[in-house]
């Protein structure tokens, strides 16, 4: 998980609810640090995961992250959902280090709970 050298972020959603991955989920990044600003927009893929990094290791500067996941859209898509939703966008903020390496953000969800950790 840790390493030296530039970083790179990327995460996938895995929607818990139906135990499929979270296709066609919108997930934007934002720099949090000295002011905030949109730095990514993308939609996860058949696998949950997005097509590229959100962070490449030319991008990576260290410092306070938001990634917003659009899961009340992608839940009421699919007709689980309650409306209005009880979650809607669900913002993860991370703080990322120079020097650490590879960051992995994963978003396990459901219309009516997540959970996420620092995966590999």
């Amino acid at each position: 998980m840790a390493g030296k050298g530039p970083g790179t972020l990327t995460t996938h959603v895995l929607n818990t609810a139906e135990g499929v991955p979270g296709e066609g989920i919108r997930v934007e990044l934002w720099r949090l640090d000295p002011e905030p600003a949109q730095l990514a927009e993308t939609v996860t893929d058949a696998d949950g995961r997005t097509p590229q990094p959100l962070l490449s290791p030319g991008a990576f500067r260290a410092g306070r992250y938001e990634l917003r996941f659009h899961i009340g859209a992608y839940f009421a898509a699919r007709g689980i959902a309650p409306s209005p939703p009880f979650l809607d966008v669900v913002t993860v903020t991370v703080g990322l280090a120079d020097g650490r390496g590879h960051y992995h953000v994963p978003l396990l969800c459901s219309p009516w709970s997540y959970s996420t950790y620092r995966g590999s």
